[in-house]
């Protein structure tokens, strides 16, 4: 056969797949309308093992590969058909969560707010602050639950955290407190981070023997340090580090801080941008106790667990790929008390109008043991 024949063989045979495709996804209905009247789950693995042996079975040795992972692919989609027609107009569900917590398209982000920050003036929270809101109103705490019991307890609205870092990695302690807190993320920024090595006016770079500054700084100084031969000291912020340099009887000691903070302190600085890497950022997350989603936000981030069998991560990831929602970032921690399991934290990149976005929402409770919507946000770069 000449290249215009197998061509047209092709689409001959794409048209029955596509009619064929859209009759399956029809009957899911069908499906969903018997499983819901039985009580039955949506997702049947011993069922869903069988359907892909048979596959397997069948098709020749060079295409089982392919043939195994279309099938499992088209059995996803059918599924979070039938969790979407399921899930329709559930008052609990996640994605009437997030259609309750739009704003109004004309409504925009607040410019004033009271907002809880990390450490005392300077820190790099306090900075990011005052990019994401105009007039913030700034109450600071001595950690970051201190933050996030102010925002728990009213005390104020919103609470900006540290997440993750270029250089050093996801802030930890924080991913902990949003999956204890529950809290709801509205915002966030990437800040870019340049650290200077800041001591008492007159003290000279070659007369420094200890640096205090946050371990997130420390690390992203790891190499600088290591080349200074210096003693290093963990505070609670980098700020809080050049406060106490400022107060310290000592001429020997630097804080890895923020320029900022050599005005704020009465402080020189030493040494400028000695950040290891150039390319060095921090976002910044605006989390709140109730749910908002402003107009425009693109980027959503979730919560969740799976069962600790084989495949359950690949169920998940499976559902992103079939609703075509790009993931942008992919966080593991481990369950406190249950040895080799883990907990989920993903970043997409999916407007929250997205009809595949609230499918994802309306059918993600086929392939987890649970899951926690944080929200849908703007990044503000």
């Amino acid at each position: 056969m000449d290249l215009f024949s197998v061509r047209k063989r092709l689409d001959e045979i794409d048209a029955q797949l596509l009619d064929l495709f859209c009759e399956r996804m029809r009957l899911a209905a069908e499906v969903a309308a018997a499983k819901k009247e039985t009580g039955r789950a949506v997702f049947d693995p011993a069922r869903e093992r069988e359907k892909l042996a048979a596959v397997a079975d069948r098709a020749p040795d060079a295409l089982v590969p392919q043939a195994v992972a279309l099938f499992s692919l088209l059995m996803s989609m059918n599924k979070a058909e039938q969790m979407r027609i399921l899930a329709a107009g559930d008052p609990q569900g996640a994605a009437e969560d997030a259609r309750a917590a739009l704003k109004p398209a004309d409504e925009p982000f607040p410019a004033r707010a009271s907002v809880a920050c990390q450490g005392v003036e300077g820190a790099y929270s306090q900075i990011a602050a005052s990019r994401l809101f105009r007039l913030p109103s700034i109450t600071f705490f001595a950690s970051f639950d201190g933050v996030c019991r102010a925002v728990r307890d009213g005390l104020v609205r919103y609470g900006v955290l540290p997440i993750e870092n270029s250089t050093a990695g996801s802030v930890n302690a924080v991913y902990d407190l949003l999956a204890a807190y529950r809290f709801h993320i509205v915002r966030s920024i990437r800040l870019k981070i340049d650290h200077n090595l800041l001591a008492k006016p007159g003290a000279r770079l070659e007369d420094i023997r200890e640096v205090w500054s946050h371990e997130q700084a420390i690390a992203q100084c790891a190499g600088y340090l290591e080349r200074l031969g210096v003693r290093v000291h963990v505070c609670e912020n980098t700020a809080q580090a050049a406060e106490a340099v400022a107060r310290a009887e000592r001429d020997d000691v630097a804080a890895l801080s923020s320029r900022a903070c050599a005005g704020l302190y009465g402080l020189d600085v030493v040494d400028e941008d000695v950040q290891d890497s150039d390319n060095n950022y921090t976002r910044f997350v605006v989390i709140s106790a109730e749910p908002e989603i402003y107009a425009g936000a693109t980027r959503a981030s979730l919560m969740l667990t799976v069962s600790h069998e084989p495949g359950s991560l690949y169920r998940v990831l499976e559902r992103f790929y079939a609703l075509g929602i790009n993931l942008v970032k992919l966080e593991s921690r481990p369950i406190p008390g249950r040895d080799f399991e883990f907990v989920f934290y993903f970043d997409l990149d999916c407007p929250v109008s997205a009809p595949s976005f609230i499918e994802l929402l309306n059918s993600l409770g086929d392939v987890c043991e649970r899951y926690w919507y944080f929200g849908s946000y703007t990044e503000v770069l």
